[in-house]
């Protein structure tokens, strides 16, 4: 994956353009933040039951594992999410487009990865959005994670994408991981699938190295 994709326009100012430097690791960088059981509500990975009443949407279960590269689990792990409402807008100031902001959607979640690594989340699924990159630009349907390691900098933050969607062709940022592009799209789950509730999705995380790692 390309650290500058031009066609994305945040990565011409955010990009690195100096050789990359060493820096010594201190406890902060070798301890990790305290965000295991004690802070995470069982009810924190359900984004539908978090207001008094219930979002406007498709509802949708959205599960998988996080794997390190060889397939061993990974458990204990912090997973956090948050997307739009099913109008394609964030309860955020900076979003200002002109959609619906739904008062029993807030967008968050987060849960603790189990033994075998598995996560799931109930939610609802997000709509498209403008967002200004280059003329007529909708960003596809997508849900942002965060997944935490045992340090502040054990962090991945990504993005996973609804299978057939027409704008992926439109989308520089999911054209900027180029071959693994498909890796970032859930697999509909229909086995997952609860009959008079809720589709379900699968997607799977797989902890690989960073291009920093790389160098």
């Amino acid at each position: 994956m390309e650290l500058l994709y031009p066609d994305y326009k945040s990565t011409r100012l955010r990009a690195p353009r100096r050789d990359r430097i060493q820096l010594p690791r201190v406890t902060t960088e070798r301890t990790g933040p305290a965000l295991w059981d004690s802070r995470v509500a069982p009810t924190d990975h359900d984004l539908t039951a978090q207001h008094d009443g219930e979002p406007l949407g498709e509802r949708i279960i959205v599960g998988g594992r996080v794997l390190e590269a060889g397939g061993r689990p990974v458990a204990d792990t912090l997973v956090e999410v948050w997307q739009c409402n099913a109008a394609g807008r964030y309860r955020h100031q900076g979003d200002q487009h002109p959609a619906p902001l739904d008062p029993s959607f807030t967008g968050l979640g987060r849960c603790l990865t189990g033994a075998d690594g598995s996560f799931a989340f109930v939610t609802i699924k997000p709509g498209a959005y403008p967002w200004g990159n280059h003329h007529n630009a909708w960003r596809p349907a997508h849900i942002h994670f965060s997944v935490f390691g045992r340090a502040f900098t054990q962090r991945l933050v990504t993005q996973m994408y609804f299978p057939g969607d027409p704008l992926f062709g439109q989308d520089p940022i999911y054209q900027s991981a180029g071959d693994a592009a498909g890796r970032l799209v859930a697999a509909f789950d229909l086995e997952r699938t609860q009959p008079e509730w809720a589709l379900a999705y699968r997607w799977d995380i797989v902890l690989a190295r960073t291009p920093f790692e790389d160098a």
